[in-house]
């Protein structure tokens, strides 16, 4: 079953147009938001929540359409602003949770507190922004969600403290019911983490795809402008002028055999695609 649907969905907000837009993130897969800062990532994600309300098209998570306190039970959300209470500390959370799902693991969220090294006893407002980020995510995981949505949670996280939720991230999705829905601007993040990757730029859908067919896919071939033109263009799926030439993008199947072919990363394709966006 695919744990979210999204079918044209469309909103409109003064200046910013958002849609119309369709993905589809299957059951146990990982899916990755990739977009600059106001391409409509948080726009997306409060969408699926009902914080902000659609103009058109439809939201189905687990094939149904959203009923408040079953999606509050079954999805774990951590938002750029963790809503805690400023002179709550973590164990006065974790007994407020624990009368707010019906599913909540108290031995759980202990083990994730210790694990990242979140503190039990200090009030919140004297978090890190990073520690705020991680109170939220160790919520996230303690009441048996089945679907997590992320947006922005590697934010203010040092290296360390990154590896460690990207590991119980891997550990959520181990389960074939759990999903992930994530935005950040660490690609390179999401590149190791995600089965999916979702492009969005200026409120647009540029891309949704699964990450290694799209690393496999496609190549990059350094060229002189004059080679560039006498190339098929049909073939050319984005190009970018550098002081040394032409960096190309092209299907592995199509570049012609006289050139090196090199392997892409995610972020290259993202730049490429916003950049031919805008020409």
């Amino acid at each position: 079953m695919n744990a979210l649907e999204i079918k044209d969905l469309k909103l409109k907000n003064g200046s910013f147009e958002f849609g119309e837009m369709t993905l589809t993130l299957p059951g146990g897969c990982i899916m990755g938001l990739v977009g600059e800062n106001g391409a409509g990532k948080t726009t997306l994600i409060y969408l699926i929540l009902d914080i902000f309300h659609k103009d058109r098209g439809s939201v189905l998570i687990f094939g149904r359409k959203k009923n408040l306190n079953l999606t509050k039970q079954e999805i774990g959300v951590v938002t750029d602003e963790v809503g805690i209470p400023q002179c709550m500390t973590a164990k006065q959370v974790g007994k407020m949770m624990k009368h707010t799902f019906s599913h909540w693991n108290d031995a759980e969220y202990t083990r994730l507190l210790q694990k990242l090294s979140v503190p039990e006893n200090t009030a919140f407002e004297r978090f890190s922004r990073g520690m705020k980020t991680k109170l939220g995510i160790a919520i996230a995981l303690s009441h048996n969600a089945k679907l997590l949505i992320l947006d922005e949670p590697m934010n203010g996280l040092d290296p360390i403290a990154r590896d460690e939720v990207l590991t119980l991230l891997y550990e959520f999705t181990r389960d074939e019911t759990h999903s992930v829905l994530i935005s950040s601007h660490l690609v390179g993040d999401l590149e190791k983490l995600c089965d999916y990757i979702a492009f969005l730029h200026k409120g647009k859908l540029l891309l949704c795809e699964e990450k290694d067919a799209l690393l496999e896919e496609y190549g990059m071939i350094h060229c002189s402008a004059e080679e560039l033109s006498a190339m098929d263009q049909n073939t050319v799926k984005y190009k970018r002028e550098t002081p040394y030439g032409m960096d190309v993008i092209m299907a592995r199947r199509e570049i012609p055999s006289e050139y090196t072919v090199t392997p892409i990363t995610i972020e290259e394709l993202f730049v490429f695609m916003a950049k031919e966006e805008v020409q």
